[in-house]
Formats: C-alpha cells, structure tokens, sequence
C-alpha cells in the first residue's frame, strides 16, 4: 500500500515534469522562430536599402531642387559612378545649366574604415569622379569646386554594413 502510494506520487511528479518540460521546449521553439523571423525581415530591410555594397535608400538624401537629389552613393574603397549615381548627376547637371548663377561645391566623404590619410584622398576621389561626370554634361569646372571630408563627417554613425553605405558619398552643395 506505501509502496504503491510511492510509486504513484512519483509517477505523478514524472509526468508533470514532463509537461513543464514540454511547454518549456514549445516556448524555446516560438521563441527561436520569432527571432528567425525578426532577423530575416532585418535582412530584408537592410537589402532592401544596400545593393552590391552601395547604398540606395533615401532617408538621407536631401535635394538640391524639387527632383534633384544632392547626393550619389559608392562602393567600398571605390570612386566609380554606378548607374544611379550617374542618373542623380545627369539630374544634377541639368538643372545647374538651367541656374547658371550657380556654384557647387563637391564634398567626397567616405566610411569610418581606413586610415585618415586614405579617407581623405578617397573623398577627393570620389569628388573628382562627380565634377568629371558634370562637366561631361556641359557644366563649367569654374562653378565646381571639390573637398573631402575623409572618414570626420559622418551622416550615420553606426558601425554596420548600411551605416558604411550612406557615408560613401559625394554630396553637391550649392555654394551661393
């Protein structure tokens, strides 16, 4: 009778142990799929703004004039245009033979990655290859003028792929 009373206690205690058990690993796996989730639909985001290395959201971008955005984005240690990089520019260079007043300065900025010194001619680089672009499209080089800011103007502060993407640019400001 005390043997059987004993087993059944401890039956009881298995059995509940396994539930807990059960409803602790169900739990665990919602948990675990939700987080799945959350990270793909990050990554999504994130691609969604980033194609082959070079930023292309617009939460950034201001314009010069109504459709005309100010700013063209590049790759990782490059200063090549990329097609929406020249779409941006051809933009750009039209309105500024419309508003022949006008002066720009170039500003070559670049990710916090590399040293000061490589920044710094990268930047100039990169505000080289926009002045290039807009003077192909009948823009005088007297109303251009170029600097860099290397890696020291930051538009997003973070340390991620899509904040490295948004400091590569070259931004058009007008100067007058």
């Amino acid at each position: 009778m005390i043997l059987s009373k004993i087993y059944r206690s401890t039956f009881l205690v298995v059995l509940l142990s396994l539930i807990l058990s059960a409803c602790a690993t169900k739990t665990t796996t919602t948990t675990t799929t939700e987080t799945t989730e959350t990270t793909e639909t990050a990554i999504k985001k994130l691609d969604a703004q980033i194609q082959a290395d070079v930023y292309t959201g617009e939460d950034t971008v201001k314009y010069l004039a109504e459709g005309v955005p100010d700013r063209v984005f590049f790759a990782t240690n490059e200063s090549v245009l990329t097609t929406a990089s020249r779409d941006t520019l051809r933009k750009q260079a039209a309105w500024l033979r419309k508003n022949s007043d006008v002066t720009v300065v170039l500003e070559g900025h670049c990710d916090e990655r590399g040293t000061r010194e490589y920044n710094l001619a990268l930047g100039e680089r990169r505000a080289n290859a926009a002045k290039d672009y807009l003077m192909t499209y009948g823009v005088s080089s007297d109303r251009i003028s170029i600097v860099s800011y290397g890696k020291e103007r930051p538009v997003d502060s973070g340390s991620s792929p899509l904040a490295w993407s948004k400091n590569r640019r070259a931004v058009t400001v007008k100067a007058n």
